[in-house]
């Protein structure tokens, strides 16, 4: 008798176990798995608290006392242009010293810089989920020449080298933004980075998404939606992408960590913003020259781009790992 009560209550309470997972939605059962990771939670505050100081750069700027572009000579040495004092000029003025030769304030460099990456980042992540989610819907729902026409383009883009179009047509390719659209030189390079980026990176999610509507629409609900009659539209936006947030989610958390060590990259490597606009890439470009002289300049933005991206792709892939249908966890 005992032994059949403990089966009883034990049938009883997985049921009711069974019963809250089946009431809550995707959404809920995601965000309790990420409460429970320490690591996601951890990375979701690292990330909160860089996008915060990114958009407060400004006012933090302001009541520290220091802005990125005034040139500070009594900060460095007449002989060499090094910064005064140790680790590379840390002061109460200059919490985290000063850049040899300028004598720029490093602290609100980093702040500035990291506002116009985040934004070339996001921009580009949005461009390149938005053209990859219609195109890989539209790709994989389509049947027959639409479907083959997508899938050249596709592999047409995907077979630029990207690399070598951004280090020669960087220059021409801003003039003309320049001059059509009368921008300035911040602007055009900025316009210019996210639409290279997003246009040659959205083809990688538009195959993913691809593969999924491949199964999806011969899914039952799809069906009847179609026997309904219902409008392609209808069923494309309405029926079939609300089951592909998942591998949308996850893709675009990955994406915007390699946007942003890719912003970074380029303007190391001269092809991304100009002086004196704050990037990263410009600053671990210019420290590479004092590096046996003054290492805190290549170690501090060169550390604050690490955590960035770390903090990112540990989101991206607690988020992948708190979607997938097939965890154990509740």
């Amino acid at each position: 008798m005992s032994l059949a009560s403990d089966h009883a209550v034990e049938a009883t309470s997985t049921s009711a176990e069974s019963a809250e997972i089946a009431g809550r939605s995707l959404t809920q059962i995601a965000w309790r798995r990420l409460r429970r990771d320490k690591v996601a939670m951890t990375s979701l505050l690292v990330v909160l608290v860089i996008v915060s100081i990114a958009a407060l750069a400004p006012v933090i700027t302001r009541l520290v006392g220091v802005d990125p572009s005034s040139f500070n000579d009594k900060a460095v040495s007449d002989a060499g242009g090094l910064p005064l004092g140790r680790l590379g000029g840390v002061s109460l003025a200059h919490p985290l010293g000063v850049e040899p030769g300028t004598g720029r304030d490093l602290f609100a460099r980093l702040l500035y810089g990291s506002r116009i990456s985040l934004l070339i980042a996001l921009s580009a992540t949005l461009i390149t989920v938005t053209l990859g989610v219609s195109v890989g819907i539209v790709a994989g729902y389509s049947r027959g020449w639409l479907d083959s026409a997508l899938g050249r383009l596709m592999d047409v883009i995907l077979a630029f080298p990207l690399i070598l179009i951004l280090l020669a047509l960087s220059n021409v390719l801003t003039q003309r933004l320049e001059t059509t659209f009368h921008l300035g030189e911040l602007v055009a390079r900025v316009l210019y980075l996210i639409l290279v980026l997003s246009l040659f990176g959205w083809p990688y999610l538009a195959r993913i998404v691809r593969g999924q509507v491949l199964s999806l629409r011969e899914r039952e609900f799809v069906e009847s939606a179609v026997s309904m009659g219902a409008g392609t539209p209808r069923i494309l936006f309405r029926e079939i992408l609300p089951n592909l947030w998942a591998p949308i989610l996850v893709y675009a958390t990955l994406l915007l960590p390699t946007y942003i060590a890719a912003e970074a990259a380029l303007s190391y490597l001269g092809v991304g913003l100009v002086p004196p606009t704050p990037s990263w890439g410009a600053m671990l470009a210019d420290s590479v020259r004092y590096f046996a002289v003054d290492p805190a300049f290549l170690f501090i933005p060169g550390t604050y781009l690490f955590v960035v991206v770390l903090a990112f792709n540990l989101l991206g892939d607690a988020v992948r790992d708190a979607l997938d249908p097939r965890a154990g966890r509740a």
